[in-house]
């Protein structure tokens, strides 16, 4: 009895210990991870976060145990590039992960034991550039090593200058069916609080993509 009643007690000692840990856990900011909905979508939103390849961007691609075929590549202004032995490779608007992929199965027939690893970096990425012309203090162009949101370029910019309206701005894009115009509302977002509420956003902000113009009469 007196060991039972010894082992009950050590028991509750380990519930109330671990209980403090788990509260002091939550208090420093380390809750443990569990799988879910929750995971999913904050996966999908770094995915959404990655850079996306631009024509005109540096590529550093290594296949390991192959120096020779360590390449500087820049991507052509159709989006692709050429690589030894994989060939024409679509590179435009993927992420480096992407493309790592699309060589490796490019490069699987080409060995007996299967393609070997790949890494591709991006070593330049000035073929992300966008430009903002009109009532802002610094006109002209940018490049970016991310995406950048319509609020981002116009403070690259230098802010609005005086008498600009931003009611009017919009973002000229070029796109395989032709210009495209996209009206852009900023007003409320520059107004901060005192137009909008706390919490998400219920229309994200643009992004610009390379070749975006973005116009603030």
């Amino acid at each position: 009895m007196a060991l039972k009643a010894f082992q009950s007690c050590l028991l509750r000692g380990a519930n109330r210990a671990a209980l403090c840990g788990l509260i002091v856990a939550i208090a420093c900011g380390h809750v443990p991870a569990t799988a879910g909905a929750d995971g999913i979508d904050m996966a999908m939103a770094r995915d959404d976060a990655q850079y996306r390849i631009n024509a005109g961007d540096e590529l550093d691609i290594m296949v390991w145990g192959e120096e020779r075929m360590q390449r500087l590549v820049r991507v052509q202004p159709d989006g692709s590039f050429s690589f030894p032995l994989a060939g024409r490779i679509m590179a435009a608007g993927s992420t480096t992960g992407a493309v790592t992929l699309a060589i490796r199965a490019g490069l699987a027939d080409k060995y007996r034991n299967g393609a070997p690893d790949v890494t591709v970096s991006v070593r330049d990425s000035s073929g992300m550039r966008f430009y903002v012309l009109g009532k802002v203090r610094n006109a002209g162009s940018y490049a970016a090593g991310q995406g950048v949101d319509i609020i981002q370029a116009l403070s690259l910019a230098g802010g609005l200058a005086e008498f600009a309206d931003v009611k009017g701005a919009v973002i000229l894009r070029q796109t395989p069916e032709g210009q495209l115009v996209e009206r852009v509302h900023i007003a409320r977002i520059l107004k901060g609080s005192r137009s909008l509420n706390t919490g998400t956003l219920p229309n994200p902000i643009p992004v610009l993509r390379s070749g975006d113009v973005l116009v603030i009469p």
